[in-house]
């Protein structure tokens, strides 16, 4: 196992804003090692642990060999100016905005494998982050890739493609793997599907999802914030269909209503602002 490093250009954090940007619902692979006060996360073909430093200076070590400081600071966006995109955002004349932000300063958006994202989320639904990661786990060890110290990458969209609709529901995913095995299929049949993205417009890319069984509005905008780096996206789920609803005075609006509200109120890092409602909401810290 490699030694304790520091990650150069990391931020200096709290403690709790690096549990929520980690631990707090955009990536479920995150997990709290007490005995070694650290994170451990997996991605692709990595596995790492991450600490604090007693002056907040994150360090970094990682148990697959080939898994280097660019890999980690490239998963953490570490080359997006979160300050300054948080200084964008309308909190000026937004009380709810400005009082999740004073309480989560800092929150940053992870950049997350597109593929991770997408089976991240399509068996995310009606479930809680424990549930989800016991889900997703269970389709790394029976399905994915062994990594070092006994762990397991998620499994390929391919990988997923070879197993039955039965063999998936036996990890305990329930109905969720009717639409694992759809998609798997999907996107064998179409090659090039997800990267196709890449070049297209944010209605597009998430018209484009659309197409995927299973995927609903807010699975979509999951997707492409956390997968794709699309901070226009504007999840909108229970926490924060009530936030929007109490504190915007928007009680009865649709979810896709709510979304497109947030786009154009938020801008261009909406899915930005969308976290820091959501950490607020979900810890109950929000401004009144």
């Amino acid at each position: 196992m490699a030694d304790w490093q520091p990650l150069p250009n990391a931020p200096r954090l709290s403690p709790a804003v690096w549990a929520e940007t980690l631990d707090g619902g955009q990536a479920f692979r995150w997990n709290w090692q007490a005995d070694a006060q650290a994170y451990l996360g997996i991605w692709r073909q990595h596995v790492v642990q991450l600490r604090l430093a007693p002056d907040e200076a994150l360090h970094w070590r990682a148990l697959t060999p080939h898994t280097t400081a660019a890999d980690v600071a490239d998963y953490l966006a570490l080359d997006v100016d979160f300050a300054a995109l948080t200084d964008a955002l309308p909190w000026r004349s937004d009380p709810v905005l400005a009082a999740a932000i004073t309480r989560w300063p800092g929150l940053r958006l992870l950049r997350q494998p597109l593929e991770e994202a997408l089976l991240g989320f399509l068996c995310s639904a009606t479930k809680r982050i424990p549930q989800i990661k016991l889900g997703l786990e269970a389709l790394a060890e029976g399905f994915g890739q062994a990594l070092a110290g006994g762990y397991h990458a998620l499994p390929t969209w391919e990988e997923l493609a070879r197993a039955t609709e039965a063999e998936l529901r036996a990890t305990g995913i329930g109905y969720r793997a009717k639409n694992l095995h759809q998609t798997a299929h999907f996107l064998r049949a179409h090659p090039g599907y997800l990267e196709a993205l890449a070049d297209l417009a944010y209605p597009a890319a998430h018209q484009h999802l659309l197409a995927l069984p299973g995927v609903g509005p807010k699975v979509a905008d999951c997707v492409l914030l956390f997968g794709a780096q699309r901070y226009e996206a504007f999840p909108v789920d229970t926490w924060i269909l009530q936030t929007m609803g109490r504190h915007y005075a928007l009680e009865g609006w649709k979810p896709e209503q709510i979304a497109h509200f947030g786009r154009v109120h938020y801008g261009s890092a909406a899915g930005l602002a969308q976290q820091y409602l959501f950490a607020g909401a979900r810890r109950g810290k929000n401004a009144e």
